[in-house]
C-alpha cells in the first residue's frame, strides 16, 4: 500500500490527503494539537502527535512511508523536523515534497523570477525558507521543492472577510501579488509524484499576478454586494506581517509546472477560481 507521512499536516495536506484516501493510500498526519487527533481519525487519517520539544517518534511512520509530504515552518533554530529526527535522512522513500515560498526571491520590483532566479530573501521567515530547501535538498532523499506563491481555496480567500466586514483594498501603486487555488497545488504534488525528478524546484502559481484590491473587488461582485472601501497603504493600519507582505512585489512564473510535469490549472487566474469557489459552496 502506498503510504503519504505528511510533516505538519494543514490546509494543502488535507486536501491531497482526500485524493489520496479516495485512491485507497493510507495517510499519516502529524499533528502539535492533541486535540485535533480524533478530526483526522474520522477523516482516515492516522493522527501522529508532535511535540516540538520532544519532538515524537517517527520510526514506525517512517517504515510504513511511500511518501513523505513536508508542509511545516522552519524557524531560526533551522528545520523542525531535521533537528529533532535526523534518523529521517535515512528513509526509504520514492518521492518526498517540500513546501516553500515564493517569498525566497525577495522584493523584485514587480520584476518576473522563474526557478532559476536568484533567491535574495528580504524577510527573516524567507531566509529561513531558503536554508531549509538547502538542508532537505542536502539530506539524500529524493526532494522536490515547491515555492508556492498565496494560497486561496475554501474556506480560505477574500470572501470571508468580505461577508464579516473586515475587507479593505489596499491601495499601493504597482503592486501585484502571485496567487495559486489549492487544487492546483494538489494536481501539480500528484503530478510530480507520478514523475519523479529529485532535486527539482517548482513555482506553484497561476498566470495572472495581481492586486489584492482588485481581486477583493471582483469577489465582492461575484457576492452582489459592494466593493470594500479602499485605504491607501500609507495610511493603512496592519500589523507587521500584513505589512511586510506589500513591500515586496514580483510577478513569478510556472512554465516548470506546465511544460515539465503536463499541469493544466483548473484556476489558471482569481476570477476563475474564486467562481469555482462559489459553486463548490453551492
Amino acid at each position: 500500500m502506498k503510504t503519504l507521512l505528511s510533516l505538519g499536516h494543514g490546509y494543502c495536506a488535507a486536501a491531497l490527503a482526500r485524493g489520496l484516501l479516495a485512491d485507497g493510500w493510507s495517510v499519516i498526519g502529524t499533528t502539535r494539537d492533541v486535540a485535533k487527533a480524533p478530526a483526522l481519525a474520522e477523516l482516515g487519517i492516522e493522527p501522529l502527535i508532535w511535540d516540538p520539544a520532544r519532538g515524537a517518534d517517527l520510526a514506525p511512520a517512517l517504515a510504513r512511508a511511500t511518501h513523505i509530504l513536508h508542509s511545516a515552518s522552519p524557524d531560526e533554530s533551522g528545520d523542525p523536523f531535521l533537528n529533532a529526527w535526523p534518523e529521517i535522512r535515512e528513509a526509504r522513500v520514492a518521492w518526498m515534497g517540500y513546501l516553500s515560498t515564493t517569498g525566497v526571491y525577495g522584493d523584485t520590483k514587480g520584476a518576473w523570477v522563474d526557478e532559476t532566479s536568484p533567491v535574495l530573501p528580504a524577510r527573516a521567515r524567507s531566509g529561513e525558507r531558503v536554508r531549509a530547501e538547502r538542508d532537505w535538498l542536502e539530506s539524500g532523499l529524493p526532494v522536490h521543492v515547491f515555492r508556492l506563491a498565496g494560497i486561496y481555496g475554501p474556506g480560505r480567500g477574500p470572501f470571508e472577510k468580505i461577508r464579516n466586514g473586515s475587507a479593505r483594498r489596499i491601495l499601493k501603486e504597482g503592486q501585484v501579488f502571485s496567487r495559486i487555488h489549492v487544487d492546483d497545488i494538489v494536481q501539480v504534488l500528484r503530478a510530480s509524484m507520478a514523475r519523479p525528478d529529485p532535486g527539482r524546484i517548482y513555482n506553484v502559481c497561476d498566470d495572472l499576478p495581481s492586486s489584492a484590491a482588485e481581486v477583493l473587488s471582483y469577489a465582492a461582485g461575484l457576492l452582489g454586494v459592494a466593493e470594500p472601501p479602499a485605504v491607501l497603504f500609507e495610511e493603512a493600519k496592519m500589523g507587521p506581517l500584513a505589512r511586510s507582505f506589500y513591500e515586496e512585489c514580483r510577478r513569478v512564473r510556472n512554465g516548470r509546472i506546465t511544460g515539465e510535469l503536463g499541469v493544466r490549472l483548473i484556476y489558471p487566474d482569481y476570477r476563475s477560481g474564486l467562481r469555482g469557489i462559489l459553486a463548490a459552496e453551492g
